[in-house]
């Protein structure tokens, strides 16, 4: 699949537990990760329908927001996902150096990620 045109400045790694500080050089992979041999991440767009598909029963997670312009173009593949404009797929790792911030987001009972993640669109660009 073809990346979207612009590409988005930043992507995010949705992680249920806190990220390592400080962040390694070399993220540990999730066991997710390491079985489809590539990085889960989604754009800005995509997290309220990730979080909701496979965060629902979580009242919390962490995002990890990455530079994209830190990866050669090759590594970074665009793959179809349905309900989505593709996703990204980071082919190798993440470290440190590529991290600009990390953030809990709380989901206040009641609502949806959808919902809950309004409140971040300043963060989550």
């Amino acid at each position: 699949m073809e990346p979207p045109n612009p590409l988005p400045e930043f992507v995010y790694k949705i992680t249920p537990t806190a990220p390592p500080q400080p962040i390694p050089e070399a993220y540990p992979l999730s066991d997710l990760d390491q079985k489809d041999g590539f990085v889960h991440l989604s754009t800005a767009s995509q997290i309220p329908t990730t979080a909701d598909l496979f965060f629902a029963s979580s009242t919390s997670f962490y995002l990890v927001k990455l530079r994209l312009s830190n990866f050669e173009p090759s590594s970074v593949k665009w793959d179809e996902t349905p309900g989505t404009n593709g996703c990204p797929h980071l082919y190798g790792n993440f470290g440190g150096k590529d991290v600009v911030d990390c953030k809990e987001v709380v989901r206040p009972e009641g609502l949806t990620w959808s919902e809950a993640l309004k409140g971040e669109a300043e963060w989550l660009v």
